[in-house]
């Protein structure tokens, strides 16, 4: 059965999540529909990263098996077809060999993450941001993040349902700028790693915000790192902000 790699772009709003429910919409579930409209019988398709409710995906990467061999631009075509008119697209599609894998030939994952700084409420960019009101002191946000390079044990900012075998990560990346846009200033949160842990990244958004608020200093987030203890994180952002914004492979399976 000839595999193929799917790049798949998604807003997150309308989705239970990426993995597939019995009772509640998935990204996943969607693909699979689409994929059983083109080869009827179940699919199940793997994917780089479990995305959760109302998290969004400019590169997401999954990988199909299927029982006959088509040209992937034309795979890709009669998916887009199928899958409308949910906020899913396949934006590239590629064939790859039997024992590459989706979730575990990948050797980085990169996400962003999107907040505006705005007392007006958002209307173009709803649901594609976390709004807060009040200004943001980047400079301090940066300092507080550059404490969180490096591996160390995350388990202040791990989810407690996480079941990730260890709390150990290296994080190799948490850039902050403050960038002017149309619809006004935002805060975007540049992460990477070549994993993470459940609501890695919303923890620190959440508790950088509060650094940027003026709530906790730069130091502080350095000593609820040393804690170890999942109370000492800061508040767990909303989802909406929050894009997987690409995944790296030793060999990019779509160049």
């Amino acid at each position: 059965m000839p595999r193929y790699a799917l790049k798949v772009e998604y807003q997150g709003a309308p989705f239970a999540g990426w993995q597939r429910q019995k009772e509640q919409t998935s990204v996943q579930g969607a693909i699979e529909t689409a994929l059983a409209r083109l080869e009827p019988r179940e699919h199940t398709i793997a994917a780089a990263g479990r995305t959760d409710a109302g998290v969004h995906a400019l590169g997401q990467v999954a990988h199909c098996d299927l029982s006959r061999d088509w040209d992937p631009f034309r795979l890709s075509e009669a998916l887009n077809y199928h899958l409308k008119p949910a906020p899913v697209a396949i934006v590239a599609c590629a064939q790859v060999s039997n024992d590459w894998h989706a979730r575990f030939s990948a050797v980085e994952r990169r996400y962003l993450f999107r907040l505006m700084m705005r007392r007006a409420p958002a209307t173009h960019e709803a649901g594609q941001v976390w709004q807060v009101k009040h200004a943001l002191d980047v400079g301090a946000m940066q300092a507080a993040a550059d404490q969180l390079i490096g591996r160390h044990d995350f388990t202040t900012f791990r989810s407690t349902i996480c079941q990730a075998a260890s709390p150990f990560k290296t994080l190799d990346e948490l850039r902050i700028e403050d960038v002017e846009s149309f619809f006004g200033r935002e805060v975007q949160f540049h992460v990477r790693a070549r994993s993470f842990l459940h609501n890695q990244v919303r923890s620190f958004v959440g508790t950088l915000e509060r650094v940027g608020a003026g709530a906790w200093t730069p130091d502080d987030v350095g000593r609820a790192l040393a804690t170890r203890d999942r109370a000492a994180c800061g508040p767990v952002c909303p989802p909406q902000g929050l894009y997987l914004a690409a995944v790296r492979y030793p060999e990019d399976p779509f160049a």
